[in-house]
Order: C-alpha cells, then structure tokens, then sequence
C-alpha cells in the first residue's frame, strides 16, 4: 500500500518496535494491566492495518472510533483513511503517557490534525460522546469488548463498520461473549475473518 514519505517512515519505526517487542520473553508490567508502567504495543500487523484502511476508506466522511489508542500504530492508518475520506478519528485510551506517544508519532506522520486523542474509561467517554460514528476498531482489554459494544451500538449511523482485533488469538471468552453479543444485535451482519489475530467484521445495515 503506497504512503507518503511521512507516514511509512512512521509506520516503519513501529514495525522496528513491533519486531523488537515479539523476539523479547514476556513480562508483566509492574502494577498490572492498568499500574500505568505497561510499555509492551501488543500492536495489530501491518495486514490488519491495512484492511482497517481500506474498509475505512470505503466509507464517506466517517467519523472514526478507536478504541484502545496503546502507542498509536493502528491510529496512523485509521486517521491515513479519515484524511482521504474527509473523516476524523476519535480514540480512545486509558493511560496518558501511550496516549502522549501516539500524538508524538501522529504528529510526526503528518496526520494530527485528523484525530481527537481522549484519554479515560473508554466506557464512561462513549457514553458522553455527542458524535454519531460509522466505524468503530475495538482492540482495548478483552473483558471490556461487551461493555463498549453496548455503549457504542445506539451510537451507530446506518451503515456502520465495527472491526473487533483479537478473535481467533487470543480467543478467550470474553471474545467469545463478544461474538455473540455483536451477532444478535438487530441489523448487524458479522463475519469472522483470519486476517493477523482474528477480526470480526460486522455491518449495520442501512435504512
């Protein structure tokens, strides 16, 4: 996929990171998940950030929600869509020292201007959203998959894409939950795809 010098030159440095990050052994963050300390991307490849571009490309000025910001990949080719579909990015994360570095690398690929970092409980700021949005990526904790689909569905303009990371692996039940939940909501079609971790691609039909 062809990028300007600007963006694959910051694609690039995660890439170096991303490599870095999968030959080291795992370990626990001081604190936990949410001590704050947590410097591992736990990043979506560049085959999955590849179709969220294209399938946010497909749609006309969306607006964008991320959720699950970490350290910004996923964010560049999410707000790479929303710059040429004349869209913006809202995302989300919990811990503002990974939200600074994705601005940092955002702004250094030359797309800030097209996204609106927010940082808190992803739950409490879907609920206070104004905006109506047309594609959603949900890649935060596993157990909170639920949690924001319910927050975010009412949110949904017709036609909306929701691409959920983290299906097949790691596959655990609150994915699962997630699945299913996702599949009986009322106009939504859904497909699992093998595509890096797992995706579920899901649509509201329009009206």
């Amino acid at each position: 996929m062809i990028m300007d010098d600007k963006i694959q030159t910051v694609l690039n440095l995660y890439h170096e990171r991303i490599q870095q990050e999968r030959r080291q052994s795992r370990i626990e963050a001081p604190g936990g998940r949410d001590g704050g300390h947590d410097q591992r991307m736990r990043s979506i490849g560049p085959e999955t950030g590849q179709l969220l571009n294209i399938l946010a490309k497909s749609l006309k000025n969306p607006t964008i929600l991320e959720l699950g910001t970490s350290f910004g990949y996923s964010g560049i080719w999410l707000a790479e869509a929303a710059r040429v579909a004349d869209g913006k990015l809202i995302t989300m994360e919990l811990h503002d020292y990974k939200s600074a570095y994705a601005q940092k690398m955002a702004q250094q690929a030359g797309l800030a201007n097209w996204i609106d970092f927010r940082v808190g409980d992803a739950v409490q700021m879907i609920d206070e959203m104004d905006e109506k949005v047309d594609f959603v990526f949900v890649d935060l904790w596993k157990d909170l998959y639920v949690p924001c689909l319910k927050a975010f569905y009412p949110r949904l303009n017709p036609g909306a894409i929701i691409v959920a990371d983290n299906m097949i692996r790691p596959g655990t039940e609150d994915v699962k939950r997630y699945g299913q939940a996702i599949r009986v909501l009322p106009g939504i079609s859904s497909v699992l795809l093998p595509v890096g971790a797992g995706i579920e691609v899901s649509r509201l039909e329009t009206k």
